[in-house]
């Protein structure tokens, strides 16, 4: 009898911890995005953005007693490496939610396969005007998004351009990817509201090295300031081109022109662009010190520079966004997920705002046009572009 009951001891014992273990499992989300390549200072910032959240998450006891597991994955900003990845996300790894995308092509040719799958994504870089409006016409729509989209960025960059600085002769250079072409459409549509039309649209590849033939075009057409919209690399090569002509315009564009490899790539010559900016890397509130000092001792940057600061910081609130979802939520099911983050209870303190009822049924969208300010590269790291926008940078900008 007493063997008999030691045994039943044991058998319980081990039942015990298997549910134990089974209640602990941990909370898979996938992190997708470029971490090699020409866009790999967004995405290596996202991800390292990405951890930071998840390791003061974890820390703090983690999201319904589990700890949260990022699965990662680099998908070099190829559509069908994207593709490749969501599937295995979904399929073999059974994340429950999904961050990242760097950019818009990859985001609208694998999103779809988690809107299938009824698992959210939170976009927190790619600015595509599109891509949280991709399913519009279905029941329900799974695509979130917080960073600031080109709806947005667009007619930014047309009003300083034109009503700020007084350019009326404005040329057009954006790469021939979905973002730089979607884009243009955006600047199109903008420019078009104040009643100009570009004197000169030029297009150009990744890998592009010598923009003479399109610098030269938009010169000639009298230009007095590029408006861009591309990646780091190449437009890098649209500032070295200009230096090369011995013909220098202002260069104004989308948020990339804060990327570290424009920056470096461009030198001198790449001093004075302008761009939106969500975040700039400066303490300017508690939460943006504590994320730029735990940023730096945590990937140890060189020069004490975040890559790209704007990817960091929105990939770090996109997981506390998330979490604040799964924990309301109460469940890891992507249905209640995206249910509890249209109507998020409790406001989530992050780096960039204070994101208080980001989302509704009918808005994904977490960033309006109040929250970005105006950036400047300036030596060799992007600062705020109007003294104005600084001295109220501790008054945190939110939704409205």
């Amino acid at each position: 009898m007493k063997i008999r009951f030691a045994q039943l001891a044991v058998a319980a014992a081990v039942l015990s911890l298997s549910g134990l273990a089974v209640a602990a499992e941990p909370i898979k989300i996938g992190v997708s995005g470029p971490f090699t390549g020409g866009s790999s200072s967004m995405g290596v910032s996202m991800r390292d953005g990405v951890r930071l959240a998840v390791d003061e998450i974890n820390k703090a006891g983690g999201v319904l007693g589990r700890q949260i597991q990022v699965v990662e994955r680099d998908d070099e900003a190829k559509n069908e490496r994207g593709v490749q990845i969501a599937q295995e996300l979904i399929n073999k790894e059974k994340v429950s939610a999904t961050v990242g995308y760097i950019n818009t092509g990859v985001a609208l040719a694998s999103q779809r396969f988690f809107q299938d799958a009824k698992i959210p994504v939170m976009n927190n870089v790619a600015t595509g005007s599109v891509i949280t409006s991709q399913f519009k016409d279905q029941p329900d729509n799974y695509i979130f998004r917080n960073s600031a989209n080109d709806s947005i960025q667009a007619p930014m960059i047309v009003e300083e351009a034109v009503t700020r600085r007084g350019f009326k002769k404005v040329a057009i250079l954006a790469d021939s990817t979905n973002y730089g072409q979607l884009g243009r459409a955006d600047l199109e549509k903008a420019l078009d509201a104040k009643g100009i039309k570009p004197v000169a649209i030029e297009k150009f590849n990744i890998k592009d090295v010598d923009m003479t033939a399109q610098l030269l075009k938009a010169k000639e057409a009298g230009a007095q300031a590029i408006l861009t919209y591309g990646i780091g690399p190449e437009l890098a090569q649209i500032a070295n081109g200009m230096t090369k002509l011995g013909w220098k315009v202002p260069m104004i564009g989308s948020w990339t022109l804060s990327m570290a490899n424009y920056i470096d790539n461009a030198g001198p010559g790449g001093e004075g662009a302008r761009m939106p900016q969500t975040f700039i890397q400066e303490p300017t509130t508690p939460k943006r010190q504590s994320f730029i000092i735990n940023y730096l001792k945590t990937f140890k940057p060189k020069n004490q520079r975040i890559d790209s600061p704007v990817s960091a910081a929105q990939g770090y609130d996109s997981i506390y966004l998330l979490a604040a979802a799964i924990k309301q939520a109460n469940s890891t099911d992507g249905p209640k997920i995206k249910a509890a983050l249209e109507d998020l209870k409790t406001p989530v303190e992050g780096v960039v705002t204070t994101y208080n009822k980001p989302f509704t049924a009918k808005d994904h969208e977490a960033i309006t046009a109040n929250i970005p300010v105006f950036g400047e590269v300036k030596g060799q790291r992007v600062v705020y572009a109007y003294a104005d926008d600084q001295k109220k940078a501790s008054e945190v900008r939110v939704k409205k």
